[in-house]
């Protein structure tokens, strides 16, 4: 049960179809179930209307594209208001022609608009070909790493690729994020052995955990689950590995899923449990910034006329 110091939050873990109505479909029913258990708070995982189509390159996806507020936007306003809940949801944004993003919109309880983050760290490798499809979001005073409000708290909202840059959810921190959100889709590709797929899976959720402990702060990740075919026969396809996860601000797990099946988690945040961590393990107020300024450098060359 919520109270004025917890914060019940629902994360959706579950399969694509290439039809958006089949999805929304999918996820309205699972947005029923977090409701009925008090969510006040709902994840959904990365580019959830659809399969993912990056496996290949193809101008003919460019058409599941639409803007922020398009169809998706429009499925989820209703959801929030419907149930009085805050949904992060994700959408393959149609800025203008020849210009698309990989965006998460933030919808309040009442259906408004509550912001939105264009993916900044955009990935580029077999099966996975986003810099294709997606320009990196911009850098400003507004847009890039910066937390949005809501009647539930500061979302540090971010997508999948950025959740191996701990510049990026550091910023968030900075910026008063009440927690780090990343929905996300990642899988394996099939032909990995098992060793390869465990080593990769558990990389994937220690670098997100060590984001909670450094910062502080819960971390909430969504992933999708299924095996998806890769529409040019090329491959074996994606198996999504699922195994979306919350932890608390120490890096504890607070809930995981499994790695098959379609999942809702309910988590229990303690609001005012990130200020009782921060002040017995005090690294912000031991940063030593004086010292920090080669971290916008590319690559520290040993040699100065590199």
């Amino acid at each position: 049960m919520a109270t004025d110091n917890t914060l019940t939050i629902a994360g959706i873990q579950q399969r694509c179809f290439t039809d958006k109505k089949r999805s929304w479909k999918q996820t309205e029913q699972h947005i029923q179930t977090a409701v009925a258990q008090g969510a006040e708070l709902i994840v959904l995982q990365e580019l959830h209307a659809t399969q993912y189509f990056c496996q290949i390159e193809s101008t003919d996806f460019f058409d599941l594209a639409e803007p922020i507020d398009g169809p998706t936007f429009h499925f989820l306003s209703q959801q929030a208001k419907q149930h009085q809940v805050v949904i992060v949801g994700s959408i393959f944004e149609r800025r203008a022609p020849g210009l698309y993003h990989n965006t998460a919109i933030v919808l309040e309880r009442d259906g408004s608009l509550a912001g939105f983050y264009r993916k900044m760290h955009i990935p580029d490798d077999p099966g996975f070909y986003e810099k294709f499809y997606f320009t990196p979001g911009d850098y400003t005073e507004t847009q890039g790493f910066h937390p949005i409000d809501t009647s539930v708290g500061r979302l540090g909202v971010l997508v999948c690729w950025d959740q191996w840059y701990p510049e990026a959810a550091r910023l968030m921190a900075l910026r008063g994020a009440d927690m780090l959100i990343y929905p996300t889709a990642i899988g394996w590709d099939p032909s990995d052995d098992t060793e390869e797929q465990n080593r990769q899976l558990d990389a994937w959720i220690i670098v997100q955990r060590g984001h909670s402990v450094a910062n502080n702060l819960p971390v909430i990740s969504m992933n999708r689950v299924g095996h998806e075919p890769d529409p040019s026969k090329q491959s074996q396809g994606i198996e999504f590995w699922g195994n979306s996860f919350m932890t608390g601000p120490q890096g504890e797990f607070l809930q995981q899923a499994q790695h098959q099946e379609e999942t809702v988690l309910i988590a229990h945040l303690d609001r005012k449990r990130c200020e009782q961590v921060r002040r017995i393990w005090p690294y912000f107020r031991d940063r030593r910034v004086d010292a920090f300024k080669e971290l916008s450098a590319r690559y520290l060359d040993a040699k100065k006329n590199l």
